[in-house]
């Protein structure tokens, strides 16, 4: 018997696809994407398109595993559950909730996945983590310069005579914009990408392309800052919706543009080209990518760009905005997900998270890691890895044994996203779309609600955990139901969230205590001076193949690839191995040349595992400036031939 079933995407993505898979005798046998919705349009990504080698891939989990006599060995749903349940009741007890940690990350974006942080509200005040990795310091910006965070409709940029991607790489990391993008060109639009990588797949849609150093941005933003004050082309009106008018001017003024391109490495024309096209040539749409905030200066970076649309007068009008990030939790009731009384709970600042976990008082005694693979995806992975191993007791809920779970005392196998209900927003677009199970899971494997349900039972809360995911979703959906967002019509197709802007701030009023924008006023005068120990910097970015740590083992067996300039690794040749090293570790490699690189660079993309010699193994766990976001791009490495044997 043959169907086609309409579920969605939950993966780390901005996209949350609407997917339609089509079941067979009982198997999944293709997916698509679904052509009746407006921003999945009846195309996957890669790595969707690619889905079904992890949903029967044979390294998946099917089993509980229970470390006994120092080796993980299967074990019985119920033991497992009952030993679980134990050590949380001690742990809680004896030691407090504190010393119990729940880490979660975006594994999964379906909104059932908040019912995990019910269970453990409803536990006690447990440690949780704060700040967010991959986007703290652009969201921290954006609230400081807006006092709200959200993006104009993606349909808006019919509006729009030019378009700035600047640092987003969308052909890898978001193909669903592509097809707007297209049609504003068709439109006449400029489509402009700014990014110290050069993006082959995604500048097949560009007409201009800028290549800064790295962690240049900034001083690119006040040169062309400096370019429209002393040309005249800011918005007349500037000064009456922005506070700080005269500080950032004088911020901007602190060099010539000349001198503020220098720091960005770029030609002083080049920089006068950006100004003028969005300035002048508006109205103007700035995509901003994760990775600039993805520094030291990341949240500083992220609202000298804001400035830009503030200044510039493209802020507020059909066809500009600037856009980080659409609110994908808006609109769902998440009241019942905390706990008022929870708030004082103790956190540790995620970016630092082996650290934070070693030195703190009082210790760690259980931890709980559901929708992540810190080990991996966290900075300084060996300290993570050390961190984790030094607590009692280390639960992992994933259908893989990841290099996080390979640490654990116990493992709870979880259902993939073709097996579990849910709903999901959405961070690069406003709509909502809803997953169903296609297919069962495997026997002895539950979805997360289930195997917190029954935790809860076994430490007597089960009654406020209790109830099927269909009509947990309809209470997280219940404020959008009047005006049509139901389980029932989300079952027909995705709907647009009914209290999305579609344009943000047409009034020129922002959600600041002032209610005007609130500008930036200070920046460092020149990036930090280079280690000429370490003169390249390190850019572990995502690629369209591989979904955050998702990568089979048997794909990490030999050594990685890395992409660099040919003047970037002296005495090594094309498909050489070579050493690439930081302060904190190195890692054997495998070069690539590409003469369009920058010469400062190395990309090594994201995914590998930490004691695959991922790129996480060479970062230092720093903290960006403001938001808990983690300091991925700036650390230095150098690339050398192999140690002679």
């Amino acid at each position: 018997m043959r169907q086609v079933i309409r579920t969605a995407c939950n993966r780390d993505c901005p996209d949350a696809c609407q997917v339609l898979a089509t079941v067979e005798d009982g198997r999944v046998t293709r997916l698509q994407g679904d052509p009746e919705h407006p921003i999945t349009r009846g195309f996957l990504c890669y790595r969707t398109d690619h889905y079904l080698e992890r949903q029967y891939s044979e390294e998946r989990l099917t089993s509980p595993l229970i470390r006994r006599d120092g080796a993980l060995q299967p074990a019985p749903l119920d033991d497992a559950l009952d030993l679980v349940a134990s050590k949380l009741r001690e742990a809680r007890d004896r030691h407090g909730a504190a010393s119990i940690f729940h880490y979660q990350s975006g594994g999964s974006l379906g909104i059932m996945k908040a019912m995990n942080r019910r269970f453990f509200e409803l536990l006690g005040p447990v440690t949780h983590k704060r700040g967010d990795i991959c986007s703290g310091a652009g969201d921290h910006a954006q609230l400081t310069d807006m006092g709200f965070e959200d993006a104009h409709d993606l349909e808006d940029l019919r509006n729009s005579r030019t378009v700035l991607l600047w640092g987003k790489n969308v052909a890898e990391t978001g193909v669903h914009l592509i097809p707007h993008l297209v049609a504003a060109r068709k439109r006449g639009a400029h489509i402009v990408q700014i990014d110290p990588v050069h993006n082959a797949r995604t500048l097949r849609h560009c007409d201009r392309f800028y290549q800064p150093r790295p962690g240049g941005d900034g001083f690119l933003a006040l040169a062309m800052a400096r370019i429209m004050l002393d040309e005249g082309w800011t918005d007349g009106d500037a000064p009456s919706y922005c506070d700080n008018f005269e500080a950032f001017s004088e911020l901007a003024r602190r060099h010539t543009a000349a001198e503020w391109a220098r720091r960005a490495d770029l030609a002083p024309e080049q920089a006068r080209e950006l100004a003028e096209v969005y300035s002048r040539s508006k109205p103007a749409a700035l995509f901003i990518g994760w990775g600039l905030g993805r520094r030291l200066h990341g949240s500083a970076t992220v609202r000298l760009l804001d400035a830009l649309c503030a200044l510039s007068g493209n802020i507020g009008i059909p066809g500009g905005g600037v856009s980080f990030y659409f609110q994908r939790r808006s609109g769902f009731d998440l009241s019942f997900t905390k706990r008022p009384e929870n708030r004082g709970a103790r956190t540790l600042l995620e970016p630092l998270l082996g650290e934070e976990i070693l030195r703190a008082d009082p210790p760690i005694r259980v931890a709980v890691v559901d929708n992540g693979n810190p080990v991996s995806q966290l900075p300084d992975s060996k300290t993570v890895a050390r961190a984790l191993s030094s607590v009692d007791f280390l639960v992992v809920i994933d259908s893989f044994l990841t290099d996080t779970a390979e640490l654990a005392d116990v493992v709870l196998p979880t259902t993939t996203m073709l097996e579990e209900h849910d709903a999901m927003g959405a961070y690069g677009h406003h709509y909502v779309q809803m997953a169903r199970p296609v297919v069962p899971p495997p026997p002895g494997v539950l979805p997360d609600l289930e195997i917190y349900q029954r935790l809860a039972e076994r430490l007597g809360f089960g009654d406020a955990m209790k109830g099927s995911a269909e009509s947990w979703i309809d209470r997280f959906l219940a404020p959008m139901a009047d005006e049509g967002v139901t389980r029932e019509a989300l079952a027909a197709g995705g709907r647009r969230k009914p209290k999305a802007p579609r344009v943000l701030f047409q009034d020129r009023r922002f959600f600041t205590p002032s209610g005007r924008f609130n500008l930036i006023t200070d920046f460092p005068d020149a990036p930090p001076a280079a280690d000429p120990d370490y003169p390249l910097k390190l850019h572990s970015i995502s690629t369209y193949r591989i979904q955050s740590s998702q990568l089979p083992v048997k794909e990490q067996q030999t050594p990685p690839e890395v992409i660099v300039h040919p003047s970037a690794a002296p005495g090594l040749r094309e498909a050489d191995f070579g050493r690439l090293v930081s302060a904190v570790g190195e890692v054997m490699v495998r070069v690539r040349f590409d003469g369009k690189q920058r010469p400062d660079l190395v990309i090594y993309h994201k995914g590998r595992w930490g004691k695959f010699g991922g790129p996480n193994s060479l970062i230092r766990a720093r903290s960006t400036d403001f938001g808990g976001g983690a300091a991925y791009y700036d650390e230095g490495v150098r690339l050398e031939p192999p140690a002679p044997e």
